[in-house]
C-alpha cells in the first residue's frame, strides 16, 4: 500500500512539474526596456556610429542593467527593437527575447528561462525519483527473470524492458539533474557557463553570485513550504537581478566601508545603478555603500567606457 501511495504521488508531482515547464510561457522583457517610436526612428535614421551610440545610451540610461557586450557596447536586440535586460537572450527558436534565457529545450517544446526554471528542475527531480523508483520496485522480479523464478509468459520480457529503460534513464536524468543542481547553486545559467557574464569593468564568471542560500532562494523562493510543488515561487522580476561585488576598475579610488583599496588584491564595488525593491532585499546582510563611492563609480562609467559600439547577440 505504500509503494502503491508513494508510485501516485511520484507521478502526479511528474506530471504536474512537466505540464507547468510545456505550458508556461517564457516571460518577455517589459516596455520599459523597448525603444520608444522616436527613439527606433533615429537609430535607424542614422548610420552606424557615435549618432546610434547616443541613442542607446539615453534609452539605456535609467534601466536596470549592468552587462555589456564583449566589445563594451549595451546589449541591444534589432528583432525585438529593445535593450537586453541583464541576463536576457533572444531564442532564434521562439524569435523573441526570453528572460534569463537557460536553453530552448526540444524535450519539451519550449524555452527554459525565469517564468518556468523551478518547474523545469522539479520536472528533472521528480523524473529521476520515479525512474528510481520502478528500477528499486521492478527489481526483484528483474533477479527472478534471470534466476528463471518466474513463470514462462511474454510478460516476464515487459519486466526486463521495464527495468533497463528505468535504470537508463535514471542514469541519464542523475547528471542532467546534477548539473543543474551545480548551476542554481552557483546562480549560473546554461548560456553563462559558455559565455561568462562581461560587466562594467571587466568579465565576472560568478557575478551574479551571491551565495549558496541566497542563490537557492532566488529560484525556489523564501516561502519553503512551497519549494516542492510547482508553483511559480521565484524571486524577482527576471528583468533585473542582484550582483555580488563586481571587480571595479583598479584606478577607482572609492572603496567600501572606508577600507584602503590597497589592502586587498581585488577591489569591488556593487553596480552603479539601483536595485529593484523586489531585489535588494537579498543583499540586506552585505555592508552599506557610501553615496559619494556610488557617484565615483558613475563618473568611471563613462571614462571607462569610451566605445559602446552597438552588437547583436543571440
Amino acid at each position: 500500500v505504500v509503494c502503491l501511495v508513494a508510485y501516485h504521488i511520484f507521478f502526479m508531482l511528474f506530471v504536474w512539474s512537466y505540464w507547468k515547464t510545456i505550458f508556461t510561457l517564457p516571460m518577455n522583457p517589459s516596455k520599459e526596456f523597448h525603444l520608444s517610436y522616436s527613439d527606433k526612428e533615429s537609430l535607424e535614421r542614422e548610420p552606424r556610429g557615435e549618432s546610434q551610440q547616443e541613442v542607446l545610451r539615453r534609452a539605456a540610461k535609467d534601466l536596470p542593467i549592468y552587462t555589456r557586450t564583449m566589445s563594451g557596447a549595451i546589449r541591444y536586440c534589432d528583432r525585438c527593437h529593445l535593450v537586453k535586460p541583464d541576463r536576457c537572450h533572444h531564442c532564434s527558436v521562439c524569435d523573441k527575447c526570453i528572460l534569463k534565457m537557460d536553453h530552448h529545450c526540444p524535450w519539451v517544446n519550449n524555452c527554459v528561462g525565469f517564468s518556468n526554471y523551478k518547474f523545469f528542475l522539479l520536472f528533472l527531480a521528480y523524473s529521476l525519483l520515479y525512474c528510481l523508483f520502478i528500477a528499486a520496485t521492478d527489481l526483484q522480479y528483474f533477479i527472478k527473470f534471470w534466476t528463471n523464478g518466474l513463470p514462462d509468459t511474454q510478460a516476464k520480457f515487459h519486466i526486463m524492458f521495464l527495468f533497463f529503460a528505468a535504470a537508463m534513464f535514471s542514469v541519464s536524468l542523475s547528471s542532467l539533474f546534477g548539473y543543474h543542481c551545480w548551476l542554481v547553486s552557483k546562480n549560473k545559467s546554461t548560456l553563462e557557463v559558455f559565455r561568462a557574464p562581461i560587466f562594467r569593468h571587466r568579465t565576472d564568471k560568478n557575478g551574479f553570485s551571491l551565495g549558496f542560500s541566497k542563490n537557492l532562494r532566488q529560484v525556489f523562493g523564501d516561502e519553503k513550504k512551497y519549494w516542492l510543488l510547482p508553483v511559480f515561487s521565484s524571486l524577482g522580476d527576471g528583468c533585473s537581478f542582484p550582483t555580488c561585488l563586481v571587480n571595479q576598475d583598479p584606478e577607482q579610488a572609492s572603496t567600501p566601508g572606508g577600507l584602503n583599496s590597497t589592502s586587498k588584491n581585488e577591489n569591488h564595488l556593487f553596480p552603479a545603478k539601483p536595485l529593484r525593491d523586489s531585489q535588494s532585499h537579498l543583499l540586506t546582510d552585505t555592508p552599506a555603500w557610501s553615496e559619494t563611492a556610488s557617484k565615483a563609480e558613475k563618473g568611471k562609467v563613462g571614462m571607462s567606457n569610451p566605445a559602446l559600439t552597438m552588437e547583436n547577440e543571440t
